[in-house]
């Protein structure tokens, strides 16, 4: 079921960018959990670079909610490189999508704002004074002119840009299209189009402006029948004439609101009520944040500083990712002296990760989960080579500071986590865990990780265990299941590059003594203070 459009989500406020969140674990690629331990948002920042509201609020509805399947992150990809190898077709669309982030505004405001009057005071973004003539105009202007530019463009050759430039075909053709671009006809039952009126409806014609020639000239032309047909009234006109200019005023006064408020209260409201709840005018706003997402992975790749690339996706029956000098699209994009690695994890379904802390075992893991979502949404990766199969799933476990659950402690609420992800899981999988079966003895904790890591292999995904327990990663070498990777030290000092092996050494000591928390520390305190 595809995800509710950014118009369906609101109710009297326009589309929030963050508004989209991770469905349940299960039902979705990526659990709230997930998100939260990749760092969902901080990758959100580090890759937007949307113009639009629009194509923020769809770049994260992306991220929080990716598409599991190879056909639609495939149709992604072809489409970004459509645009980056066709520059004419892309300096279209940018122009496109610039000239609707400067109407964009006006276009929400259209939609849910209020408009205070003549006298009226704004006390906020969505208040404008005034009766929303300008507003009407510009608003309506930010898809009508985008349709109209698409419609003048090329077709496409990929199949997802066709297929958005058919949303605004249909929008263009749309009732709503037609009574943006008007004449739009105020009746007792509705709004209405030319079409729609008939000859013989009555009806009155709104015009998104304060001067209205028609009227004006009809009341003109009836004083001027009136003076011409009735003498008696010539005279008594040039009697008067001198005090007419003291009535002209309140006329005036009396005109705006009289007719600004007919037109916003009887038919920019209902038409603006017509423009939220047509489901071609909730495709079109969609469809033009999707082209403003797919044109922000093209300028995020170009700003993101180090070579990057769009992962070759491959098809089959189990998860499979291989990269290489792959570097963590958050941490990487402002360290020009990230680390980059590269790791294969085809044809084998346990890759464990050991090593000291401070070493990159747990950046380096996010990095592959942060680039396996990246690529499922169509955008390019910081890495010289990439491939990999789409994800159903892809989970990360860590242990959440506030997570624990009334009477399950640690212990209970970690491994309440590790069942649903594997009850979840698929052979299509992306798993990775940090650590297992904390809060136990450490033969109780050999045990269970053991039989918890020999059910995630049988069921066949994806899985990497990020650990400090050697011994359990022999048990497995031991049976030639999996593969052993580590950190690298020279001395006490992290090269933060991964390499083949099971790290055996502990760098507690050198933590403790850096923080000052040593026995030699203890012992130090104690003595001072007569302990």
């Amino acid at each position: 079921m595809p995800p509710a459009t950014l118009l369906q989500t609101c109710v009297n406020t326009p589309p929030e960018i963050r508004a989209s969140q991770p469905l349940p674990t299960g039902e979705g690629v990526l659990d709230p959990a997930s998100f939260r331990t990749i760092e969902g948002e901080r990758l959100f920042e580090a890759v937007n670079h949307a113009r639009t509201l629009a194509g923020q609020a769809v770049l994260h509805r992306s991220l929080a909610q990716p598409p599991g399947d190879h056909a639609t992150a495939q149709s992604r990809q072809d489409a970004v490189r459509e645009l980056r190898e066709d520059p004419e077709l892309r300096g279209r669309l940018e122009a496109l999508v610039q000239q609707a982030a400067e109407r964009e505004e006006d276009f929400f405001v259209l939609l849910f704002g209020t408009f205070l009057g003549q006298f009226g005071s704004p006390a906020n973004a969505m208040e404008r004074q005034g009766y929303g003539h300008e507003t009407y105009r510009n608003g309506t202007a930010f898809l009508l002119n985008f349709a109209d530019g698409i419609a003048a463009s090329p077709t496409p050759h990929s199949d997802y840009l066709r297929s958005l430039f058919g949303t605004f075909g249909r929008f263009a053709a749309s009732r709503a299209a037609t009574l943006m671009r008007g004449p739009a006809y105020f009746s007792e039952r509705a709004m209405l189009t030319r079409a729609e009126k008939g000859w013989l409806t009555p009806a009155v014609r709104f015009t998104p402006h304060m001067f209205k020639p028609v009227f004006l000239a009809l009341a003109f032309a009836v004083g001027w029948a009136v003076v011409e047909f009735v003498p008696i009234l010539l005279d008594l006109a040039s009697v008067f004439l001198p005090s007419f200019w003291m009535f002209l005023l309140p006329f005036a006064l009396l005109y705006f609101p009289v007719v600004g408020g007919f037109d916003r209260d009887s038919c920019i409201y209902p038409l603006r009520g017509i423009f939220r709840k047509s489901p071609e005018v909730q495709a079109a706003v969609d469809a033009l944040g999707q082209v403003d997402e797919l044109l922000g992975f093209l300028r995020y790749a170009e700003a993101e500083g180090g070579v990057t690339t769009l992962p070759r996706l491959l098809e089959g029956e189990r998860h499979a990712l291989s990269v290489t000098a792959a570097r963590n699209p958050v941490l990487g994009k402002t360290n020009p002296d990230y680390v980059p690695n590269g790791i294969e994890l085809k044809d084998v379904q346990l890759t464990f990760i050991t090593g000291p802390n401070s070493g990159g075992k747990t950046a380096f893991c996010k990095t592959l989960a942060q680039i396996q979502l990246l690529a499922q949404i169509g955008c390019p990766v910081p890495a010289e080579k990439a491939e990999l199969t789409v994800a159903d799933r892809i989970f990360y476990q860590a242990p959440e500071a506030g997570a624990l659950e009334e009477g399950e402690g640690r212990f209970g609420t970690e491994l309440k986590r590790t069942k649903a992800i594997f009850l979840a899981s698929t052979p299509k999988s992306l798993v990775v865990l940090d650590e297992l079966s904390e809060g136990t003895t450490t033969q109780e904790k050999l045990e269970i990780s053991a039989n918890i890591l020999e059910g995630f292999h049988k069921k066949g995904n994806n899985t990497l265990l990020i650990t400090h327990n050697h011994e359990l990663v022999d048990l497995f070498q031991d049976q030639n299941v999996g593969q052993a990777r580590q950190v690298e030290f020279v001395g006490e000092h992290p090269t933060h590059r991964l390499i083949p092996g099971i790290s055996r050494v502990s760098h507690a000591h050198r933590i403790a003594r850096k923080i000052g928390f040593a026995k030699e520390d203890i012992a130090k305190y104690l003595e001072e203070h007569g302990i």
